[in-house]
């Protein structure tokens, strides 16, 4: 058995003995609602966060199906020369892109060209959050500029 410390009291009678049964029990039950209180807030947190997230995924899927759509529509209509000029173009803008990209790696110091990789590693590495927050910024842009309009 353990010794009561100097701090608790003990029972000198049945009734006394009952009575702190019940002081502790109450205070046990406090600490365990307290305890399921700030669980339920987690939960709740984290239930929302994903409802947003879910939602969020859903509208941004929603826009780029339509930009898709779009860009479609847009293309069917464009007559064949402008199709033929802008591959030509994009050919062009290729090989330019190639030619600054050595010219680059030629010329900018070590320092620079690292954390340039580092930035581009990050961004790799962070796409889905990235396009999520992009997602949530259009539609919040759209959202205002409605309520604007």
């Amino acid at each position: 058995m353990s010794n009561p410390s100097d701090h608790e009291q003990t029972a000198s009678t049945p009734d006394e003995l009952r009575g702190q049964v019940e002081q502790t029990r109450a205070e046990l039950g406090e600490t365990i609602q307290t305890l399921a209180d700030k669980a339920a807030v987690k939960a709740r947190t984290k239930e929302k966060t994903a409802e947003v997230k879910e939602q969020v995924v859903a509208k941004a899927g929603e826009l780029k199906a339509k930009a898709a759509q779009a860009a479609h529509s847009v293309q069917d209509k464009l007559p064949d020369q402008v199709k033929d000029k802008a591959a030509q173009t994009a050919g062009q803008v290729r090989e330019k892109t190639a030619q600054a990209g050595s010219v680059w790696e030629e010329k900018a110091p070590e320092p620079v060209r690292q954390q340039a990789a580092q930035g581009a590693r990050m961004v790799r590495d962070n796409r889905k959050v990235l396009l999520a927050a992009a997602g949530a910024t259009a539609l919040a842009w759209l959202a205002f500029h409605r309520r604007k309009g």
